[in-house]
């Protein structure tokens, strides 16, 4: 990183000598090639810098993802124990309805003391 500086900066007091025509073609084409090689030198660093950079952050994510495991897996678990009661408690009260609708339908459904007949009768008999 420091030598793509170097260069950079080496190129940078090249290149107002390069402006002037009086140069002969060899000047051009060394300035040309430390150009060149300059920005081959700033990419090399940019893409060292950056595979660290990637580097350590996925390191952190893992530590991050590591520290938060047990919380996310009692979040889990809590939230299967609520399901799971939420259910019976659902099914209790479901089960209490259908109770309470057999007591109410069997108390307005009129009872007669004398035995149902085993066929009903026929009409305009």
């Amino acid at each position: 990183m420091l030598a793509a500086a170097a260069a950079a900066t080496a190129l940078a007091l090249v290149l107002p000598a390069a402006a002037q025509d009086t140069q002969s073609p060899g000047v051009k084409e060394t300035i040309k090639e430390d150009a060149r090689t300059a920005g081959h030198a700033v990419a090399d660093g940019a893409r060292t810098v950056g595979h660290a950079v990637a580097d350590t952050s996925r390191k952190v994510g893992h530590e991050v993802a590591g520290k938060t495991a047990p919380a996310r897996d009692a979040i889990r678990d809590d939230s299967k124990k609520a399901g799971k009661a939420i259910a019976h408690g659902a099914k209790t009260v479901g089960a209490s309805v259908k109770k309470g609708a057999e007591k109410a339908k069997a108390a307005v459904t009129p009872k007669s003391d004398a035995p149902q007949p085993a066929t009903p009768p026929k009409p305009g008999s």
